[in-house]
């Protein structure tokens, strides 16, 4: 992955959470800045070139995490670790990462001194799929994962200028290289001829492709601090994409089967039974009722303020298609044995 801006990150990068999706990207982009870096993460890098920038330290250890602060001393803090699944049905419990990993990274912001900027990433969840917030603490989460990204957003408001001058990214839906569920599984189902359009239904979308929003990061590390200390953003492509035109565009870029529509009605009863697939706990279903809905729901958020600071994007859609389906490819390439096929 590539970008064309012009942008220098600051001189020293703290990243927690580097080794997942987002966290990987962003390595790969910031260890060829010359900036010095270190990612905090439990687990260690998906790819051995990131493996001199990791520390095995997990965030809700906050000796740990305070030493690697005070050994460090970073300018720049970018906080990605979280639990991000949407599993957890029963208690904020096991969110705990999302809440009081929050809280621990402030406390070691606020331990080490000289953090001149953090950002602190939250999620389009904090509200439910298809609603637009009035404003940035209208918060209606339907998930108990949501709720956490919501207790994790009042953690950092609650904290002001004793963490320097913060930032809350809400991310939206972000697929590209390195990407896991669910639009890993999108592009392989389409690759496959199994994906189906939902009826006539093209909703449009504020995701994002991960090419772009690492040059999004990069620029709101570089503009005066004044534009974005204390603010919120949707991180996200705009202008929004349209369903049908981003699977034809992979089905073009696999060499796949044109995709089929399938009525409505048909998927929901579909959903249904993913749903009580799920409840009685016999797999993890392809499709339930929340899936179906996140996927004909218009999910569009006001990325104004963004683009007023960033400009234009450095991918196109048919770009960050292209790289992710080779990405996608070189995969296949290297888990594939007669012993084990996986695709």
């Amino acid at each position: 992955m590539s970008s064309t801006s012009l942008a220098q990150w600051p001189e020293r990068v703290l990243v927690t959470g580097g080794s997942g999706f987002i966290g990987t990207n962003l390595v790969e982009v910031l260890r060829a800045s010359g900036s010095s870096l270190v990612n905090l993460d439990i687990a260690a890098p998906k790819t051995a070139d990131h493996a001199t920038y990791w520390q095995r330290v997990d965030i809700l250890d906050l000796a740990a995490l305070r030493a690697a602060f005070a050994a460090f001393r970073p300018e720049l803090v970018i906080h990605l670790a979280a639990r991000t699944d949407l599993d957890e049905k029963r208690s904020l419990d096991g969110y705990e990462a999302n809440i009081r990993g929050v809280s621990n990274v402030i406390d070691a912001i606020q331990s080490v001194g000289g953090v001149r900027r953090t950002f602190f990433a939250s999620s389009r969840l904090v509200c439910r799929i298809g609603y637009v917030p009035r404003h940035e603490t209208d918060y209606c989460p339907t998930t108990l994962y949501g709720r956490s990204k919501v207790e994790g957003e009042r953690l950092v408001r609650a904290a002001g200028p004793e963490i320097g001058h913060w930032t809350l990214l809400r991310f939206t839906s972000i697929w590209g290289p390195w990407f896991g569920t669910p639009y890993n599984p999108f592009f392989s189902w389409i690759q496959k001829g199994a994906y189906v359009h939902p009826g006539r239904l093209d909703p449009q979308k504020s995701y994002g492709y991960v090419g772009n929003i690492i040059h999004e990061l990069r620029c709101l590390a570089t503009v005066p601090s004044e534009n974005i200390a204390g603010r919120t953003f949707y991180v996200a492509d705009y202008p929004p994409l349209r369903l049908r035109s981003w699977a034809a565009l992979i089905a073009a870029a696999e060499g796949a089967k044109r995709i089929r529509s399938v009525p409505l009605s048909l998927l929901k009863v579909g959903a249904a039974l993913g749903d009580v697939m799920e409840w009685a706990r016999l797999g993890h279903a392809p499709l339930t009722t929340f899936r179906l809905n996140n996927l004909i729901t218009d999910m569009v958020y006001d990325t104004a303020p963004l683009e007023a600071l960033v400009g234009p994007l450095p991918f196109s859609l048919g770009q960050g298609v292209e790289e992710t389906v080779a990405w996608l490819r070189d995969q296949r390439r290297a888990v594939y044995t007669p012993a084990n096929p996986r695709y």
